[in-house]
C-alpha cells in the first residue's frame, strides 16, 4: 500500500525549484500561481537566499506549489495512474496538508494556494505580537519531556515520532528548557518566527477561517490522514475544517505514521522538496520502501514505487 507526504515548512532550500523549470508547463503554472498568491514564485524558488525563504509568508506558498508541481509530474502524464488508482492514502506535515487536500480533491489547486497565501500571511502576522519561537527536543523519556514542557508553560506543537518533539512558546521559556534539559535530551533552536501550532496562532485561525468559507470543498478521492489525531477523513468539510484548526494545533504526525503502519503502509513517496519525512519513516517504518523527491531525477524512481505497490489495498483501521 502506497503513501504519498507533502513536506511542512523548513524543508526549502534555496534554489529547489530551478530544475523543475525544465518541465513543460511549469513555468506558466508558477506564473499563474504567483498571481493567486502575490509572490513572484519562480524567483523565490530560484534565486532567493536562505533568508528570504525562511520568511513564512514566502516559504509556506513556496512549499505548497513544490509539493503541486511533483505531484502533477508524477501523476500528470497521459499513462499515469489517478492518485485514487495508486495511492492508498496521503497526508501532509502542517502546511503540507494543503497540497495533500489539493491532490486528494477536497481543494483546486488554486484554491489551495489561495489558502496558503493567507494562511502564511496571517501566522507571520500573529507571530510578530509576542516574543515566542519553536525548538526540536530530540530524545529523552517521553514522559520525562512531556512534564518538563507542561512546567514552563511549552506546548508540543509537533510530535514527529521516534523522541523528536518541537517545543513552542516564549522565547524565555524555550531558553528556561535549553538551559534545564530533560535527561538525555538535546535541544536545539529552530529558525521559525514564532510559536507556530499553539494559542498564540489564534488570530491567524480566524484568518483561515474566512479564507475557507469561500471555498466549496470536495469529498477526498485518497483516505486523508489528519494531522490532528491521525484519523482517516472521507469527508470534504471535514478536511477543510481541519485545516483550519490545524494553525493553533499541534501536528501529530506520529499518530499519522501509527496510521500508516494499521492501513499496511509498504512504500511512501515524499513530495518536493522530499527528505525530511521519508528521514523519519527511515526510523519510525523500517522495511518500508522511500522515495524523496527532490529533483526531476527522482521521477523515475518514484513512478517505479507505483508500479509495484500501487496494486495493494490499505486495510481498513479498527
Amino acid at each position: 500500500m502506497l503513501v504519498l507526504v507533502a513536506p511542512g515548512q523548513g524543508s526549502q532550500a534555496p534554489g529547489f525549484l530551478q530544475p523543475w523549470l525544465e518541465l513543460p508547463g511549469v513555468a506558466a503554472r508558477l506564473g499563474e500561481w504567483s498571481d493567486v498568491v502575490g509572490l513572484d514564485l519562480v524567483r523565490f524558488g530560484t534565486e532567493a537566499d536562505a533568508d528570504e525563504i525562511r520568511d513564512t509568508a514566502v516559504a509556506q506558498p513556496l512549499l505548497v506549489a513544490g509539493a503541486l508541481l511533483s505531484a502533477d509530474a508524477l501523476f500528470g502524464a497521459e499513462a499515469a495512474p489517478t492518485p485514487a488508482e495508486a495511492l492508498g492514502a496521503i497526508a501532509g506535515h502542517s502546511v503540507g496538508e494543503l497540497p495533500a487536500a489539493a491532490i486528494s480533491g477536497v481543494l483546486t489547486p488554486a484554491e489551495a494556494m489561495a489558502l496558503v497565501a493567507r494562511r502564511a500571511t496571517a501566522m507571520a502576522k500573529a507571530a510578530t505580537v509576542a516574543e515566542t519561537g519553536m525548538s526540536a527536543v530530540l530524545g529523552g523519556e517521553p514522559d520525562e519531556v512531556a512534564a518538563k514542557l507542561a512546567e514552563l508553560d511549552l506546548v508540543a506543537a509537533n510530535n514527529n515520532g521516534g523522541g523528536q518533539v518541537v517545543a513552542a512558546g516564549a522565547l524565555d521559556r524555550l531558553a528556561a528548557l535549553a538551559a534545564d534539559k530533560p535527561a538525555g535530551a538535546r535541544v536545539l533552536p529552530l529558525k521559525v518566527a514564532g510559536a507556530f501550532h499553539t494559542a498564540y496562532m489564534a488570530a491567524a485561525v480566524a484568518e483561515m477561517a474566512e479564507a475557507a468559507r469561500q471555498v466549496t470543498p470536495g469529498d477526498p478521492r485518497v483516505p486523508f490522514v489528519s494531522n490532528a489525531d491521525g484519523a482517516v477523513v472521507r469527508e470534504g468539510a471535514e478536511v477543510l475544517r481541519r485545516l483550519v484548526a490545524q494553525v493553533s494545533n499541534p501536528v501529530r504526525w506520529d499518530l499519522c505514521v501509527d496510521t500508516f503502519r494499521e492501513l499496511g503502509v509498504t512504500a511512501l513517496i515524499e513530495l518536493l522538496p522530499g527528505g525530511t519525512l521519508s528521514s523519519l519513516a527511515r526510523r519510525n517504518l523500517p522495511g518500508v520502501a522511500r522515495v524523496a523527491i527532490k529533483g526531476p531525477e527522482q521521477l523515475d524512481q518514484a513512478r517505479a514505487l507505483i508500479a509495484e505497490h500501487a496494486s495493494q489495498s490499505p486495510k481498513t483501521p479498527e
